[in-house]
């Protein structure tokens, strides 16, 4: 399948994805959405991939909504936005946050408004020094979406969140990693490099058990402690039933490198 607003290749094992309209900051339109839905499910179908690496063309990751995709004159009836995350945004973020591989986001330059949500949204997020997160929908008279009201508080507890999304600040990658909002900061030439290196890592890791620890991490918010000790017991079951988990230990009694199959 052909893409006009995103690149997308199979590499060593992982696929990658670059949002690609450079020139409105990666903002998404309708065929964005169709596309990007698309390459995911393409990559989660696909048994060679175990890793996803999300990124953007440019000098920014993604601004969010391209407003001039919309007819935002006065004369003009008011949009039903509700109807956009249910259509759009909403399908996208319980596609990304549900693949059962790790979703790395490299965020390569500045990531406002829903870009922001959908890269705080991912496993692993490593930025570019020069890159920043805006929670910009105050500024429009919106709230944040894209799974922002849940995501933020999380990350960086309630009173940074709400001075983040009440304010719109600019937090640069350093000070997001500083606040736990993102795995690491590099040097903006290491960037690729770096998530590159990390999603191939990925890829040979045993991902069904990688799978089951994202559940179990994603869960913990809404368990008591009780609760996730049943979760954690209902998911190494599973987990001990894998191939992986057999070759994990044979390779650990015989002093070898093990070769995980995904499995």
């Amino acid at each position: 399948m052909s893409y006009e607003t995103i690149q997308f290749d199979i590499r060593d094992g992982y696929a990658a994805i670059t949002l690609s309209r450079s020139e409105v900051l990666n903002s998404f339109n309708a065929l964005m959405h169709e596309e990007l839905k698309a390459a995911i499910k393409s990559a989660d179908k696909d048994p060679a991939v175990r890793c996803l690496l999300l990124t953007g063309a440019g000098r920014g990751f993604c601004a969010g909504q391209d407003l001039g995709d919309r007819n935002t004159a006065p004369e003009a009836a008011p949009p039903d936005l509700g109807h956009t995350l249910d259509t759009s945004y909403n399908p996208l973020m319980r596609q990304l946050t549900g693949l059962e591989m790790p979703v790395i986001c490299a965020v390569n330059g500045v990531a406002a408004g829903a870009g922001a949500n959908i890269a705080l949204a991912c496993d692993i997020v490593l930025a570019a020094r020069s890159a920043s997160f805006i929670q910009a929908f105050c500024k429009i008279g919106l709230i944040p979406d894209s799974g922002g009201t849940w995501t933020m508080p999380r990350l960086v507890g309630q009173a940074r969140a709400m001075g983040l999304a009440l304010l719109g600040d600019k937090v640069s990658a350093e000070q997001a990693e500083q606040w736990g909002m993102i795995w690491r900061c590099v040097d903006d030439e290491a960037l690729m490099g770096e998530a590159e290196q990390l999603a191939a890592r990925l890829a040979t890791q045993p991902t069904k058990g990688l799978a089951l620890i994202k559940r179990a991490i994603r869960a913990s918010a809404g368990n008591s402690f009780s609760e996730q000790l049943d979760l954690e017991r209902d998911l190494q079951s599973i987990a001990g039933r894998s191939h992986d988990y057999r070759e994990g230990v044979a390779a650990f009694l015989e002093k070898r490198k093990p070769q995980f199959r995904g499995e």
